[in-house]
């Protein structure tokens, strides 16, 4: 009886220390919010829900991170690699994406209002369902190729160009 009960309470004791990391992870996201963040690796990271706003992320490398759900309004990523990064949901609103690469990424059902895509790669990018302005669109339409390696959705008809 005696080991029993020092096993269920041993039990408990190891529930409840090892998955008390796991659930502070999941109700406090990181936040880099208006943070120095140039030229810093977030390669292969997970960031889920991530916060990221306000941020100077120049030249960061975020290529096949998990940024789901993760907050980048008013940011900086000019000429940051995105290759392969996973946006489903994500605020990308007011974003300066000047001469990044989102090759291969999925930005599905993300936000994307008055981001700045100039010079930009998008080759084989999924944006099914992103909200984007009509002039955005139009911009994007004029170099979207290719098919996205996770998705695979063509560019374009993610886009619906004509």
């Amino acid at each position: 009886m005696f080991w029993r009960g020092l096993a269920a309470v041993l039990s408990l004791m190891s529930v409840l220390f090892c998955a008390s990391p796991a659930l502070a992870d999941w109700t406090h996201p990181m936040s880099f919010s208006n943070a120095e963040l140039t030229n810093r690796d977030f390669s292969g990271q997970s960031l889920q829900a991530a916060e990221f706003s306000n941020a100077n992320m120049e030249l960061t490398n975020f290529t096949g991170a998990d940024l789901r759900g993760a907050v980048l309004s008013a940011s900086v990523m000019t000429k940051s690699n995105l290759h392969g990064a996973d946006l489903t949901n994500a605020m990308v609103d007011q974003v300066n994406l000047t001469g990044a690469d989102l090759s291969d990424a999925v930005l599905k059902e993300a936000l994307l209002f008055r981001a700045t895509f100039n010079n930009v790669n998008i080759t084989g990018a999924d944006f099914t369902d992103a909200i984007l302005d009509k002039a955005q669109i139009k911009e994007l339409c004029q170099k979207a190729s290719g098919v996205n390696s996770k998705t695979n959705v063509e560019t374009r008809n993610s886009l619906g160009c004509r």
